[in-house]
């Protein structure tokens, strides 16, 4: 089995590197070799005579690092294998922190890997800054790294900033979150003679010409305010409102009592969508989703569930209902997800669920339930072979609706304009066509034509009481034409 020490050479110049790791260094006659050869320390040993073979040209040759990582373990791994004695492998720093290649040879089952330290620059870095780590501290490798990851309420230090391009991705990455002018400190060389410290705005960050391997990136503790669109800003603020120096309005609200207050959001924000308006969509989900985060308050007041079992509960669902996603279930079309989702819906609510038709909210307004309603009932094939039998069933119900009228009993009336209306959201089904969303598209065109002629009649000093049908009828179809 192939043997390969690796060693650390510290955070800055030959004066960091231990006189045990310089004799290793300086008596072994066998191969070292560096990750990179842009390291004081190499530099140094390189003027006494001491070779190494560096992995630098493999940046030049790949696009991404963890390419270039995965080719330099190979290349370790099959030397070592074929080598008697054991290899040298150096790194700047500690060979435990924040060296993507020494994890991908600890994972190696064929060769034998020895960890011979280092310096850590860790602590000089601290000194540099001034900062206290036990206030919470967070170290991110500027070269793979999600913003997700970032806690920007403590203290933020990415490592190996090679670059202007890595400097340009952290600085893309933190822009999301932070503003353009936010003071971040550039730190080259901490703990060494060349150590420098850089003040700079967050939008300066690649600007910079002179990094290095031994540069990295302080991100301070971020304000509150200025996380604002993160969730734990807006799941304090809910608590604080229910807090009981919060709102009176906040604290008085029950599930009961923002029932109507929910549904009138999810309205505001169709309006939105169909008005195009970003910003209103924006603004609306908001509110929307400022209802979740009440509600769920409420449950965590009350001692029944918070806010994290709601995202459990979703995230899981999202999950389980997505094995073609997340999972190694096949599927070929849109079809074949609805129906696997309609099968996992059905495994997952078990004996909840009696009916077919069980599931439609009763609180739905009742041309959508009859769309939801009759969407079920074909899934189990109860529905009409052809459009052309709902087109004669609809001129059938029309029929009964004006022999209802002619009997003057009101409630025989509304049943048989339900029926039209059922087999109305029937047909809108059939053509892939919500009602309610047709339904809505000719009361705003009705609202249009009616605000055109309610214009057009005070511009001409008339009271639109005093008008008659056929001067409302004509700016009418002044309004159609101009649609």
């Amino acid at each position: 089995m192939g043997k390969i020490e690796i060693i650390g050479l510290g955070a800055g110049d030959i004066n960091q590197l231990s006189l045990g790791l310089y004799k290793k260094l300086t008596g072994e006659t066998t191969k070292i070799y560096t990750r990179t050869l842009d390291h004081p320390v190499i530099t140094a040993l390189m003027e006494e005579g001491i070779n190494f073979q560096s992995f630098d040209k493999i940046y030049e040759q790949e696009d991404a690092f963890e390419a270039v990582y995965h080719r330099i373990v190979s290349a370790l791994v099959e030397d070592a294998k074929k080598s008697t004695k054991k290899l040298i492998y150096t790194v700047p720093g500690h060979p435990m922190l924040a060296e993507r290649t020494v994890q991908l040879l600890l994972e190696q089952t064929d060769v034998e890997v020895d960890i011979a330290g280092g310096q850590s620059y860790l602590d000089d870095l601290f000194t540099a800054l001034k900062i206290d780590p036990i206030d919470g501290f967070q170290f991110v490798d500027g070269t793979s790294f999600k913003r997700s990851q970032l806690q920007y309420r403590q203290h933020i230090i990415f490592c190996q900033v090679y670059d202007q391009f890595v400097a340009s991705e952290v600085k893309l990455a933190l822009l999301e979150d932070l503003p353009a002018d936010y003071q971040v400190t550039i730190v080259e060389a901490a703990g060494t003679n060349h150590e420098v410290l850089k003040i700079v705005p967050l939008e300066e960050l690649d600007h910079q010409i002179d990094m290095s391997n031994l540069t990295s990136v302080y991100v301070p503790p971020v304000p509150s305010n200025l996380l604002n669109h993160t969730f734990s800003n807006l799941r304090e603020v809910m608590r604080r409102l229910r807090a009981p120096d919060g709102c009176p309005w906040d604290r008085e609200q029950t599930h009961e009592s923002l029932r109507e207050h929910s549904i009138e959001e999810v309205y505001e924000l169709i309006e939105a969508i169909d008005n195009k308006d970003d910003e209103g969509i924006i603004e609306e989900l908001g509110d929307l989703l400022m209802h979740v985060m009440l509600h769920s308050q409420i449950g965590e007041d009350d001692g029944y569930f918070t806010v994290d079992d709601v995202i459990r509960g979703i995230t899981n669902k999202m999950i389980y209902r997505h094995p073609h996603v997340f999972s190694d279930v096949s599927v070929n079309s849109s079809d074949e997800v609805n129906r696997k989702w309609e099968e996992l819906k059905k495994q997952e609510k078990g004996d909840k669920r009696k009916s077919i038709l069980d599931g439609v909210p009763k609180p739905l307004p009742s041309l959508a339930k009859a769309y939801k309603l009759q969407k079920k009932a074909a899934k189990v094939g109860f529905d009409w072979d052809d459009v052309s039998d709902i087109w004669s069933k609809l001129d059938e119900e029309l029929t009964e609706v004006k022999e209802a009228i002619n009997t003057k009993e009101k409630l025989e009336i509304e049943k048989e304009f339900g029926d039209v209306l059922f087999v109305l959201a029937n047909l809108s089904r059939y053509y892939t066509i919500h009602p309610e969303v047709a339904l809505e598209l000719t009361n705003q065109k009705f609202i249009s034509r009616f605000t055109f002629i309610e214009e057009k009649l005070k511009e001409a000093g008339r009271d639109i009481n005093d008008a008659t049908l056929e001067e409302m009828d004509d700016y009418w179809n002044q309004a159609k034409e101009r649609e």
